[in-house]
């Protein structure tokens, strides 16, 4: 079977990490030819196209396939995926991302793919939005929906948006979670020497959090708690491990409210060496608006640190209220300064979410799991459409 993969972009982000897992891990499967068609990655949020250094013809970059709302590039890019399919011949193309995702199936339509496959990561479409893009990303959604074989969830939050937005049938959807290599985040400890590096003493309680400096990331909602939770607890601490737009804003915000000591931001840092960051941490706390199911919750969790999340989209299918942190209605300052001073206040409330997390991780997010799920779909699927 020749299955092709498309994504709009390379970047340092769960959704490219998740596709480039499961590339990789299929590739390792008998009887599966698959190959990756991406747009170009630029920008501040890194690259992730290293990773096919040791198989370069697996990865084949489209230089039209851009993010913006380009029509021209766009139009562009729908005749180049056309014609890819139809030299290549795949049985399956798998799409991912906004962009590529509508592109990629009905660049497969034309080409006459006979299965077409996408993953919903996150919501393209919702009140995040204003209403003319939210409208223009739903009849999007909708158009390639008429032509997709089988939806991929990473969260049964995104099968529920869709499935209220009118896109597709319940019998589509299928829910698999998001994996990633468990190993180094079951090994994460409490560095002394990489705390002090950070400039983080033994006995700071470290708060934190994984996600772009960008809008819709909560960022704004934790520089808001900082001053009370810090005159609470002096010995809290926040960790912001990403980069983007905002660090100038909010390294500013940080002096501002006399906190420069107490923010540390660790920047963008390769897949591999996030693992350690989350050992320096005693909780991790995510606050984005939109995002289908945070990586970095699961993450945290493997490594055994509590979380503290917004009830957005699919976090509270990892973040159990009171099992394995706290799950907080957004915009709820009150319940996320008291959820984060009782996990500094209580290390054996800590200990015991951190343990219930990591049972729930090693049962749904292993990276061998996700692909091996992926396997069985693609041959279900197959042995549905040769019938």
């Amino acid at each position: 079977m020749r299955v092709t993969h498309v994504i709009t972009r390379l970047i340092v982000g769960g959704a490219q990490e998740n596709t480039i897992a499961s590339v990789l891990g299929l590739r390792a499967k008998p009887g599966l030819e698959v190959d990756l068609l991406s747009g170009p990655t630029t920008g501040s949020e890194g690259s992730l196209e290293g990773a096919f250094s040791n198989c370069p013809r697996v990865l084949t970059v489209l230089p039209s396939l851009v993010r913006p709302v380009q029509p021209l590039k766009d139009w562009l890019a729908l005749c180049q995926l056309t014609r890819l399919f139809r030299a290549r011949r795949p049985d399956l193309v798998h799409t991912h991302s906004s962009k590529a995702g509508v592109l990629g199936r009905l660049a497969a339509h034309r080409a006459g793919v006979p299965i077409i496959v996408h993953t919903l990561h996150g919501p393209s479409f919702g009140p995040f939005q204003g209403p003319l893009a939210n409208a223009l990303f739903r009849a999007a959604e909708r158009r390639a929906g008429r032509v997709t074989t089988h939806f991929v969830s990473v969260a049964e939050a995104m099968t529920r948006q869709y499935l209220a937005a009118g896109i597709g049938q319940p019998g589509q959807f299928t829910r698999i979670f998001s994996g990633f290599p468990l190993e180094p985040f079951l090994r994460a400890r409490h560095d002394a020497a990489l705390r002090q590096k950070l400039g983080l003493s033994p006995d700071d309680i470290v708060v934190g959090m994984i996600a772009r400096l960008f809008k819709l990331k909560g960022h704004d909602d934790l520089f808001a708690i900082a001053p009370e939770l810090v005159r609470r607890c002096p010995r809290i601490k926040f960790l912001l491990v990403g980069n983007g737009p905002w660090r100038a804003r909010l390294e500013a915000k940080a002096r501002n409210l006399n906190l420069r000591d107490g923010f540390v931001f660790a920047g963008l840092v390769p897949p591999e060496e996030v693992p350690a960051l989350v050992g320096v941490m005693d909780c991790l706390v995510h606050l984005s608006r939109r995002e289908g199911l945070p990586r970095a919750l699961p993450q945290a969790l493997a490594a055994a640190r509590p979380v503290v999340a917004y009830d957005c989209d699919g976090a509270g299918e990892v973040c159990l209220d009171g099992q394995t942190g706290f799950l907080v209605p957004p915009g709820d300052h009150v319940r996320l300064i008291d959820g984060l001073l009782r996990l500094a206040d209580d290390a054996a409330l800590r200990a015991q979410f951190g343990q219930r997390g990591r049972d729930l991780v090693r049962q749904h997010f292993a990276v061998e799991k996700m692909v091996d799920d992926l396997h069985a779909l693609y041959l279900k699927l197959a042995a549905e459409n040769r019938a």
